[in-house]
């Protein structure tokens, strides 16, 4: 089978198609009806094995390999491998980058590896096929899953042509290449985590519950299921009772204030009383306590005033008279 874009190319292609066939004495058919191609072998076929290479040739051809390329799978030192990646990445961004990646910028990647392993490398869709020998054919397939795993190819390539300069060496044709091979650690970057997540509160595994609606709740009592007449009159009754509850408390409140007091409260009162009223003496004792010393210590100041006036009157000479007068008249200028 092969897809519709094919069709004219392989309707241009074919004769030549058929003309290598029959040199190795194989018939091929074109079906563009169910868009398929298939081989037999004639009374003319030698090898037993071309039909293979004749199934190959088909194969090719319908992954968009060019007809020139394909027809050289019938020698005897080519093979062919196709490799399906596109159930190798889930996620479809991802696997358009590193189907991108292992050609690399205008093919770039795909020439240098082709150039080490002596292989060629078509990438059409969610195939790779690749043509060449055994060992070069192993080589590209390794490359080609681990760039899909997320392995950059410039790494195979580099050890490639290590190998390449260290295979010209006939000393080291009976050693181990190992120390000389790079060994490239992997390096998973942690990435930094936030220090606080939310804000603060504890993960719930389950969401909150619904608030009730008013609906949800009538339906848990059996109300939205009573008729009109049935909720009015539940309704009165509601209301009926709140009346009655009302009234009953303020009549209790109104009788509150007939109670005779208790003869054991009225003398616990008196008791507090007669202990506030000594208290209350007390208090004023004190007071005039402190008010009598106020008073005695102004009398033995105003004791002392008389005193110093009369030291003074004795010993002034009528200086402080001449004072009292040049203050006068300072005032009055």
């Amino acid at each position: 089978m092969f897809p519709k874009y094919r069709e004219k190319y392989l309707r241009e292609v074919w004769p030549s198609v058929t003309r290598a066939l029959k040199e190795q004495g194989v018939a091929c058919e074109l079906n563009l009806v169910e868009g398929s191609m298939t081989v037999r072998t004639t009374r003319k076929t030698f090898d037993p094995y071309i039909i293979i290479k004749a199934r190959d040739l088909i194969k090719l051809l319908s992954r968009s390999v060019p007809a020139p390329q394909a027809l050289k799978i019938l020698q005897d030192d080519v093979q062919c491998d196709v490799v399906k990646i596109g159930g190798l990445v889930r996620n479809k961004e991802r696997y358009v980058k590193r189907r991108q990646r292992l050609m690399g910028p205008n093919g770039s990647t795909l020439k240098a590896i082709e150039m080490l392993t002596g292989c060629y490398v078509l990438v059409q869709g969610n195939t790779v096929s690749c043509m060449g020998g055994w060992k070069g054919l192993k080589t590209v397939r390794k490359i080609i899953e681990d760039c899909m795993k997320n392995m950059h190819p410039i790494y195979h390539i580099k050890e490639l042509m290590i190998k390449r300069e260290l295979a010209k060496d006939p000393a080291l044709a009976n050693q181990s290449w190992d120390r000389f091979l790079p060994k490239f650690k992997k390096k998973n970057v942690k990435r930094k985590k936030p220090s606080k997540i939310g804000k603060g509160k504890k993960d719930q595994v389950f969401p909150p519950a619904p608030v009730e609606s008013k609906i949800d709740q009538q339906i848990a009592s059996g109300e939205y299921f009573l008729s009109q007449d049935a909720k009015r009159r539940r309704a009165a009754a509601e209301k009926l009772e709140k009346q009655k509850e009302a009234l009953s408390a303020r009549a209790k409140r109104r009788e509150d204030a007939f109670v005779a007091p208790n003869e054991e409260d009225e003398k616990a009162g008196e008791k507090n009383k007669g202990k506030s009223d000594v208290g209350n003496d007390d208090v004023k004792a004190a007071a005039a306590r402190l008010a009598k010393k106020g008073s005695e210590k102004k009398g033995e100041e105003k004791k002392k005033r008389k005193s110093q006036d009369a030291s003074v009157f004795v010993m002034d000479d009528g200086s402080a008279k001449k004072a009292k007068k040049e203050k006068k008249k300072k005032r009055e200028d």
